[in-house]
């Protein structure tokens, strides 16, 4: 919203002083006229900012000016703050903790309990129950490497358990649904990448540095290429496992077959991601259709069966 990006603006320019305009375009993924835009409308709300232009220009907050704390809502300072405190759970470092103490600065003693119990209304936390424990030290060291410019090397374990080792820029750090990514130049590949860091293993900061090249950002809005290959089909769940089929569709999807059971019209796309999905509801789900899907799950649950057949422990 254009809002939370002027005062994301606001903040920014609070913090480094002096930034320019192609910056703050790339900061916020916006083209440099609607940064001048924005510009032109924090100027009319009262807050002088001026620009400079030539080598090391750009614009900056009068030095004699003081933002009145009143500037920012109630709703500003409660979603700033519970943005960087739901950040502070995943990313350590004295950026975050900096940036709340500036934001708290804002909070004027007779609102400050009324924004606590609006940050209050919703909790945010990044960290995972349980799981790969190295995510947490490895955004640490992809942050530093993307601060310092430095490559990064680590192994890393691709579709049907490929492993390779990567020599990769790193670009971006990507927080998708649930999980962590990073977006970087691989050399192996010799183009851009998304890697999912919970795959990754032995991951090191080396001490050769980089020159950024002109980055492509990652793909992340997949709705179209999945109207064109996912379909729907039919499974029957019992209602003990209900909850975790709600994890992929809505309940709307839900039609009552009797006391006990389901009939859901469930989203689906034949890859063994999918498939796993299926299997991973164990005796409590049946695929009904279409017919070829229901025949691929058969097929797999044999395989599964011989694997314990044929072995004794």
């Amino acid at each position: 919203m254009k809002i939370n990006r002027l005062v994301s603006i606001i903040m920014t320019l609070l913090d480094k002083k002096r930034i320019g305009a192609q910056e703050l375009a790339d900061m916020f993924e916006v083209s440099p006229r609607t940064i001048y835009r924005d510009i032109d409308a924090i100027n009319m709300a009262g807050i002088p900012i001026r620009s400079t232009s030539g080598v090391g220009g750009g614009f900056e907050i009068m030095q004699e000016y003081k933002i009145d704390k009143n500037f920012f809502s109630v709703d500003d300072l409660s979603t700033l703050l519970m943005g960087l405190s739901g950040l502070s759970s995943m990313v350590r470092g004295d950026e975050v903790v900096h940036a709340l103490a500036k934001v708290k600065s804002f909070i004027p003693a007779e609102r400050a309990k009324e924004i606590e119990l609006k940050v209050n209304q919703i909790s945010i936390d990044l960290s995972r129950w349980t799981g790969n424990h190295n995510i947490q030290p490895y955004l640490e060291i992809i942050k530093a490497a993307l601060q310092e410019n430095r490559l990064l090397l680590f192994e890393y374990v691709a579709h049907h358990g490929d492993k390779l080792m990567r020599r990769v820029e790193p670009y971006q750090l990507v927080l998708k649904g649930s999980h962590w990514y990073l977006q970087g130049y691989c050399h192996v590949r010799n183009d851009f990448r998304l890697f999912r860091i919970s795959r990754m293993s032995n991951l090191k900061m080396l001490d050769e540095a980089f020159t950024p090249r002109e980055y492509q950002k990652p793909i992340l809005d997949f709705s179209e290429t999945l109207e064109t290959i996912q379909i729907r089909i039919k499974i029957c769940i019992h209602r003990s496992i209900m909850d975790r089929v709600l994890d992929y569709c809505c309940y709307e999807d839900f039609l009552p077959d009797g006391d006990e059971h389901y009939i859901v019209d469930f989203p689906f796309i034949e890859n063994d991601y999918y498939y796993d999905i299926l299997l991973g509801f164990g005796n409590k789900c049946e695929c009904l259709e279409p017919p070829h899907v229901r025949e691929n799950m058969r097929h797999k649950i044999h395989d599964i069966s011989v694997i314990y057949e044929s072995k004794e422990c």
